[in-house]
């Protein structure tokens, strides 16, 4: 994304931002980079967060300490960043390749150099982050479940588990080596191809989280149940792929 496509209020709170760090730490401020859904076109005021990749030459507490003062100026209160030396940048994404892959797909360069440009990413890593991120999802909605008898509750969980599951999702469509979709109806079509399952279970859940369906507690319960075979028919395909 291009700097010019980046709303005007939004460019002028970040131009306001970079001109305080760079007087903060002048020469050690590597680069600003934002991230995330001002970068993607996504962005909601008043209810997304300004993502920021900030790299320093020293990024340890005692420097960070130096710019207390700015990110408790209003206009900086809900910027979301991240602190990384070029090396540490580097030294990364083989821990984080989701995270990373996301940020290498939509991302402004702010200020300084383009580090994520050149950064390569091991895709037998993002194997196991996909893998013991989606057993570890399974394991908690389980656990989950057996604490919530209230269908708001239950509802309301099964929409966060979705969230997250539709994020790592993106992802496995990586690990059949294909570009996917940023949308994410276009993300569950992608899946029912590639893993060759079902998905109408998981629509009904987009659905639900996008306040299309109204369900009463036996069909939430069901929904969740198929929600639960669903992962671990997934699961399944990654942990022998």
């Amino acid at each position: 994304m291009e700097k010019n496509n980046i709303p005007q209020k939004i460019q002028k709170t970040l131009d306001n931002f970079t001109a305080g760090l760079k007087a903060t730490y002048q020469d050690g401020l590597i680069s600003v980079i934002l991230y995330g859904s001002c970068a993607s076109g996504e962005f909601k005021p008043g209810f997304s967060n300004i993502n920021l990749l900030i790299v320093l030459d020293d990024p340890s507490l005692e420097n960070l300490a130096k710019s207390k003062t700015l990110f408790k100026k209003s206009d900086f209160r809900h910027f979301n960043c991240l602190f990384f030396t070029p090396d540490y940048l580097n030294r990364s994404t083989d821990v984080f390749p989701i995270e990373f892959l996301d940020l290498k797909e939509n991302y402004v360069i702010v200020y300084g150099k383009d580090l994520l440009s050149e950064l390569e990413i091991d895709l037998k890593n993002l194997r196991f982050q996909c893998e013991q991120e989606l057993k570890a999802k399974l394991l908690n909605i389980k656990a989950f479940f057996l604490h919530n008898r209230d269908k708001t509750a239950l509802q309301n969980g099964l929409v966060k588990s979705f969230n997250s599951f539709l994020h790592i999702s993106r992802n496995l469509i990586r690990l059949k080596g294909k570009s996917p979709a940023y949308k994410k109806e276009k993300i569950l079509a992608e899946l029912a191809v590639e893993f060759e399952i079902e998905v109408s279970g998981l629509k009904k859940i987009f659905d639900l989280k996008n306040k299309r369906l109204k369900l009463n507690y036996r069909e939430t319960e069901e929904l969740l149940f198929n929600f639960v075979r669903t992962l671990e028919a997934i699961i399944k395909v990654v942990d022998e792929s």
